[in-house]
């Protein structure tokens, strides 16, 4: 693949950005968002036995250089990243490290997300404890860069329901830092209605719902986090279209939609830029956003999205002052936040 960090539009174009609106990622994975450079670092402290020690050697091995054969294949990719995961130390630092990184992208908000049990198991961590040091590095972070940041925390359906429980206890424990549970993993052998229970008792905690659906499977997985997970928003959400009921229904509850346009091509969940259905969103009118995923696997920041991915997926200039409105209004802030949110950047830039 291409170059893609700090790409920008060349001599003469416009940006696809407004900037007199937040620039917004709703969906970023803070254990695939690893620095190449920290992955090295934390290797050679620990003698972790990494299959490079440079750069470009180790860039082959986290980032993807050719399409996966689907989401499974593409989370092999996370085994280094999560490798130097040694301690709760090592947390900290990279979960500092991806606001910051979010800071020089220019994102005003951010909303990251990670799973505990994810991130521990490689050096067998107290998950808890993992919450606790990623919750400090990002107050931290934020403090320095002034990015505002909520985390989102993940139940890995990957692991079964009962460790799924012993996952929601750690974000439990910590749950004044959490605004969000996630559903995340394998869609097709963990269907979300196995789930229901989990997700009902973080609605019970005052905490919003995001759901990873429609990405490996069907709508019906879609209907199921809507019905049994109660979602806020929904993850990728990329075969919503195969069913013109669902498509009524996310329109008239106003339900986001996580849109992810890089690692949905990386994935093979479509075929190409060109065949990805964020530009039909927007014409049914479904509140559709751009987002980057995992930005440090598949080698692109969220302005990548906006000014190279967004253009090949059929996406006018126009249309990203909406998928950047519709941003603001399904993020997880209360009214207040979000007009102070839009206050700042209105008054300040121009688009």
């Amino acid at each position: 693949m291409e170059s893609v960090k700090n790409r920008q539009p060349g001599a003469g174009s416009e940006s696809m950005i407004h900037s007199d609106l937040p620039l917004i990622d709703l969906h970023r994975h803070l254990d695939g968002s690893v620095r190449l450079e920290t992955i090295l670092d934390l290797g050679r402290q620990h003698g972790i036995p990494l299959p490079a020690w440079d750069a470009e050697g180790i860039r082959r091995e986290v980032q993807i250089t050719e399409n996966q054969p689907g989401v499974m294949a593409f989370l092999e990719k996370f085994r280094w990243m999560t490798a130097v995961m040694v301690n709760t130390e090592a947390c900290y630092r990279i979960a500092y490290e991806n606001v910051e990184d979010a800071a020089k992208e220019g994102i005003d908000y951010l909303e990251l997300r990670f799973s505990p049990a994810f991130m521990s198991k490689g050096h067998g961590l107290n998950p808890a404890d993992v919450v606790e040091a990623v919750a400090a590095g990002v107050k931290a972070a934020q403090h320095d860069s002034g990015v505002g940041v909520n985390l989102i925390g993940i139940i890995s359906r990957t692991y079964g329901v009962e460790e799924g429980w012993k996952e929601f206890q750690a974000l439990f424990t910590h749950r004044d830092s959490i605004t969000a549970l996630d559903l995340a993993g394998d869609e097709i052998k963990y269907p979300a209605e196995m789930f229901s229970e989990h997700f009902k008792k973080a609605r019970d905690t005052g905490w919003y719902i995001t759901v990873h659906a429609g990405e490996s499977a069907g709508p019906e997985s879609i209907w199921q986090a809507l019905r049994d997970l109660k979602a806020n928003r929904i993850g990728h959400g990329i075969h919503a279209l195969e069913d013109p009921a669902l498509v009524d229904v996310l329109r008239e509850q106003r339900i986001g939609i996580e849109t992810n346009l890089t690692s949905n091509v990386q994935t093979s969940s479509v075929a190409d830029y060109a065949s990805h259905p964020l530009r039909i969103f927007l014409e049914k009118g479904l509140m559709a956003t751009i987002n980057t995923d995992d930005p440090g696997i598949s080698g692109i920041d969220l302005r990548y999205e906006y000014e190279v991915a967004a253009p090949k997926a059929g996406i006018t200039r126009e249309q990203t002052r909406i998928l950047q409105q519709n941003a603001l209004a399904v993020a997880f802030l209360s009214e207040t936040e979000k007009e102070a949110l839009f206050m700042k950047k209105g008054n300040t830039a121009a688009s």
